[in-house]
């Protein structure tokens, strides 16, 4: 596993996988803290590619990602995932909706914890999701973070507008 960390205004993030391809993005605090293995291999020269795609994102350049990832998980994990990516940006939904988009109603807390385990947050845009009163929930890098990429989509959004 190799890896490296960058800046990003939301803290020092860490992405790791295989040489090019990645497969887990980790924040600096709350749930989604991410430290190296003994044997993960610090090499500042891998994931150039999605370096230069955040940093766009952050400077309200980019709206969405293109990179060679790999995210892990159950099929039905896989399946939440996937749902993620096509939530516009900008724009929030309810863990109720996305249960309904992958055909499975019931099983809201289900996408919840899926939705929570999302190895990619930022590029797989889990913090699009809130809860179905509008309020913010639960987001791997803390709330501070979530409502920053929120705000930070929607002066996108504005900005795209004009």
């Amino acid at each position: 596993m190799y890896y490296k960390y960058i800046p990003s205004p939301v803290g020092r993030l860490l992405l790791g996988g295989q040489t090019s391809i990645l497969e887990m993005i980790g924040f600096p605090e709350g749930k989604g803290i991410i430290c190296p293995g003994d044997d993960w291999i610090q090499d500042d020269s891998v994931f150039k590619q999605a370096e230069d795609q955040l940093n766009e994102y952050f400077e309200g350049e980019r709206q969405q990602f293109d990179l060679k990832m790999k995210p892990c998980g159950t099929p039905f994990q896989l399946s939440v995932l996937a749902a993620l990516q096509e939530i516009p940006f900008g724009q929030t939904t309810t863990y109720r909706n996305i249960a309904e988009s992958i055909g499975r109603p019931k099983a809201v807390r289900a996408v919840g914890a899926a939705n929570g385990r999302n190895p990619l947050p930022i590029v797989i845009p889990c913090h699009r999701v809130i809860g179905a009163d509008g309020s913010l929930t639960g987001f791997g890098g803390g709330l501070a973070a979530k409502s920053f990429l929120l705000n930070l989509e929607s002066a996108g959004l504005s900005l795209a507008s004009r």
